[in-house]
């Protein structure tokens, strides 16, 4: 892989570094400069960045990496969606476990962008994201399953960005952790960077290119340990910003990882409660529509693995706390209708 090297000239300095990089030899778009430094591939200083947005100083030192890979050709693939809301603006969906969002190294096909060119057509996605990531506005881990928002129009996908960035859109998590849990609610706010012995690996860290990370989380129910695990704690997490496996990391943080987690879990095969993924949903999308304003709720249960995994230690749960209670009501309230 090709490695460079440039020391940011007098004229060069006030640019942000996705820019700069983007005129830099081997680097074709500013697209792939901020996959670059998504990948943890630029180093500014000699400490990796991962922020497209650092302003470059005069003097500076940039090194990165270019990874030489075919483009990517996108093609439409008739994969079912589970489609809940659909319109001129936006689709609101349900992504199964297992499913990649979009086409990368190792996984060209088979993806939810595949799924959605054959559904709208490529020209009818928004293109704020990248050419190799029509429609997308936030991401859901491949494991992960549960509601994404996905925009039309670059109008509808800006609008929908920027109700992320200011946390006007209410994205909350389901999540069974290891171990017992002892406070009904609490806050995360632990930086996250991507590891430097594991690159596949995001982790909490005090460096310079680690990004604001805060996730809030409160407990549903509490299970009793038995003979293969030390207990469980089912929350409910909510994202405050939007890092990479970001509730993964943070759980694992406090030491309470995700169920299932083969990256950052912990425990017996049968703590595992049978899954080969992350105990991880993304159940609840609240948000005004950004070009109607009409008010939007959505709720997803939990998928048939997850749900056996918690029905399995039923009999130890300790009793379901009041926010228990009122989500208990809510799927209820989801099944008459």
């Amino acid at each position: 892989m090709p490695e460079y090297s440039h020391i940011v000239k007098a004229e060069e300095k006030g640019k942000r570094i996705d820019i700069l990089l983007s005129m830099l030899p081997g680097v074709d778009s500013r697209m792939s400069a901020v996959r670059m430094i998504e990948d943890g591939a630029v180093e500014l200083n000699g400490t990796v960045t991962t922020t497209k947005k650092r302003i470059v100083c005069e003097g500076d030192r940039l090194a990165y990496v270019v990874t030489l890979q075919a483009p990517v050709e996108l093609t439409g693939e008739y994969l079912p969606l589970d489609i809940r809301y659909e319109d001129d603006d936006l689709i609101v969906l349900s992504k199964q476990a297992g499913m990649v969002c979009h086409p990368a190294k190792g996984h060209r096909s088979g993806t939810l962008v595949n799924a959605l060119i054959a559904h709208c057509g490529y020209g009818n996605l928004a293109q704020l994201q990248g050419e190799d990531r029509p429609g997308i506005v936030h991401r859901l881990d491949k494991d992960t399953s549960g509601l994404m928002l996905v925009a039309k129009t670059d109008v509808a996908g800006r609008l929908l960005q920027e109700g992320i960035q200011v946390k006007s859109i209410d994205r909350r998590y389901l999540a069974l952790a290891h171990g017992y849990i002892a406070p009904d609610t609490g806050l995360i706010d632990a930086p996250i960077s991507r590891g430097d012995s594991d690159r596949q690996r995001m982790v909490v860290s005090d460096s310079a290119s680690a990004r604001l990370s805060v996730t809030t989380f409160t407990v549903l129910d509490r299970f009793e340990a038995g003979r293969h695990d030390d207990g469980y704690t089912f929350l409910e997490c909510k994202l405050y910003t939007g890092r990479t496996h970001q509730i993964r990391v943070h759980l694992n943080y406090i030491g309470h990882p995700c169920v299932g987690d083969p990256l950052y879990g912990k425990g017996s095969v049968k703590a595992q409660l049978g899954l080969d993924r992350q105990f991880l949903h993304s159940y609840r999308l609240v948000f005004d529509h950004p070009i109607s304003r009409e008010h939007l709720e959505f709720t997803d249960p939990l998928p048939r693995d997850l749900q056996q995994a918690l029905s399995s230690i039923q009999e130890g749960s300790m009793g379901r706390t009041v926010a228990g209670n009122a989500l208990f009501d809510l799927f209820s309230s989801a099944d008459r209708t």
